[in-house]
């Protein structure tokens, strides 16, 4: 199993940046993709997840109206389309794969749940200037 986040950089307060996660070495289509998020001296959080093949989402608060997930299963592909980015939104972002378990469980209980996730993978690193 393979993730890789890519799209990262640095962006001024107001920008925007898309993200991708490729994937490879599972069956794409079986899985929900969620992106988390680390910044230096807090928690890891969840931001937005996307099933399949129905492509539900979730998203957290924090990111609600800003972010866009969206997947391209034939390119075995998820994005993250993040706009009106501020320096809280500074963080290492990472992919993760795992079951509808994700998305219910962020559904129930307004948190996506990091132990649902069955696959980390790499991260891209995010900042944003003031």
């Amino acid at each position: 199993v393979q993730l890789q986040a890519s799209g990262g950089g640095l962006v001024q307060a107001g920008g925007s940046l898309r993200l991708s996660c490729s994937a490879s070495g599972f069956t794409f289509d079986d899985y929900t993709i969620a992106w988390f998020r680390q910044a230096p001296g807090k928690e890891r959080e969840g931001v937005s997840c996307i099933t399949s093949p129905d492509g539900s989402t979730y998203y957290a608060h924090s990111v609600d109206g800003r972010f866009t997930i969206s997947r391209d299963n034939a390119k075995r592909t998820v994005y993250l389309q993040m706009n009106s980015l501020n320096p809280e939104d500074s963080a290492v972002y990472y992919c993760a794969l795992g079951g509808r378990l994700i998305l219910t469980h962020a559904q129930a209980m307004g948190v996506i749940p990091d132990y649902a996730v069955d696959y980390w993978g790499k991260g891209t690193l995010v900042t944003v200037s003031s």
